[in-house]
C-alpha cells in the first residue's frame, strides 16, 4: 500500500507595507508654517512688544497683528510724510483729536471723498472738508469713479462739490472697478475725458488712486505722466516703491476722533517736499 503524505496547508503572509520614503508632506507644512510665525513674530518684535504692553487702555478690539504691522511700516518710513484719508463711512470725526497715528507719528495731510458716480456727494464732505482745514492739515479731495457711468457726467459732479485754492493737493481719481458692460478700452477712454476735464478746470494735473494690481495691469503704462497713489495691504510688503506717489498700506489704523477704521497713506517724501506737490496758484 502506497505511503500518503499529509501537505501542510499553505500560510499566506500578510504583504507587508512599503516603508514611506521621503520627508512627510504634514510636516513639511507644519514646519513651513512654524517657521513662518517664528520667523513673523522676530521681524515684528518691537511692534508686538509695543502692542501687547501698553495698548491696554483702548475701549475697543484691536486686531494687534495688523497694529504691529503699521507700527513697524510707519517707524521704518519716520522720514517721510504720514497721512489719511476719510468719508462719511468713518461718521462725525472729532477733529480736535486727530493728530496722530499709533500715538506717536503726526498726521499732515488728508484725503477727502467728496463724490461718487454721476450724481453722489459724500454726504460729510464740506464738513470733513472745513474742519480738517481749520486743524491746519493739507488737503486733497477725491472722486470714486464708477466705471459704467458717464465720464463727463461723473466730472462735473466732482466739479460741482470742490473748490480748490493753494495749498491743496491736486484732484484725484479713484478707479478701482472694472466695467460691466463696455470694454477696457473704453473704459480708459472714460478715465482719460474725466482727467482731460477736471484738469481744464483746476488748472492741475489729477493723482490717480488704485490697487497695485490694477495699477499694474491697466494703469501704468497707459497713463504715464500722471502720479499715482496705490493701494497694497499685502502683509509680506514693507517698503513704498518708487514709482508711488502716495502708498495706502492699510485700511485698519485707530485714530483718536475717529469711531471706525482708518486707512493710512505715506507720502513718498518729506513734509517739505510735501508742499511741493499742493497747488501753487
Amino acid at each position: 500500500m502506497a505511503k500518503t503524505t499529509t501537505r501542510r496547508p499553505t500560510v499566506r503572509r500578510k504583504p507587508t507595507k512599503k516603508k514611506k520614503s521621503g520627508f512627510p508632506f504634514k510636516t513639511f507644512l507644519f514646519s513651513f508654517l512654524l517657521i513662518g510665525i517664528i520667523f513673523g513674530a522676530y521681524h515684528y518684535r518691537s511692534a508686538l512688544n509695543y502692542y501687547f504692553k501698553s495698548q491696554t487702555s483702548t475701549n475697543y478690539k484691536v486686531d494687534k497683528v495688523a497694529q504691529a504691522r503699521i507700527f513697524q511700516i510707519l517707524k521704518a518710513h519716520k522720514d517721510l510724510t504720514f497721512g489719511i484719508d476719510v468719508s462719511q463711512f468713518q461718521g462725525n470725526i472729532n477733529w480736535d483729536e486727530v493728530g496722530l497715528v499709533e500715538y506717536k507719528f503726526p498726521i499732515k495731510f488728508v484725503f477727502i471723498r467728496a463724490s461718487a458716480g454721476s450724481d453722489k456727494i459724500d454726504a460729510r464732505f464740506d464738513e470733513n472738508w472745513k474742519q480738517a482745514q481749520a486743524h491746519h492739515f493739507i488737503c486733497g479731495a477725491y472722486h470714486y469713479y464708477r466705471p459704467n457711468e458717464n465720464s463727463i457726467a461723473q466730472a462735473d459732479n466732482f466739479i460741482k462739490a470742490v473748490t480748490l485754492q493753494k495749498g491743496d493737493l491736486p484732484p484725484v481719481l479713484d478707479i478701482e472697478k472694472l466695467p460691466e458692460n463696455q470694454s477696457i478700452d473704453s473704459l480708459k477712454v472714460g478715465l482719460k475725458r474725466w482727467l482731460d476735464r477736471v484738469d481744464a478746470h483746476y488748472k492741475v494735473r489729477p493723482i490717480i488712486y488704485s490697487g497695485e494690481r490694477y495699477y499694474i495691469d491697466f494703469l501704468k503704462e497707459e497713463f504715464k505722466g500722471y502720479t499715482f497713489w496705490v493701494a497694497n495691504y499685502n502683509f509680506f510688503v514693507e517698503n513704498i516703491k518708487d514709482d508711488w506717489l502716495f502708498w495706502q498700506f492699510t485700511q485698519k489704523a485707530r485714530i483718536n476722533g475717529i469711531e471706525e477704521n482708518v486707512d493710512i497713506n505715506i507720502y513718498n517724501g518729506t513734509p517739505k517736499m510735501l508742499q511741493y506737490q499742493t497747488i501753487s496758484n
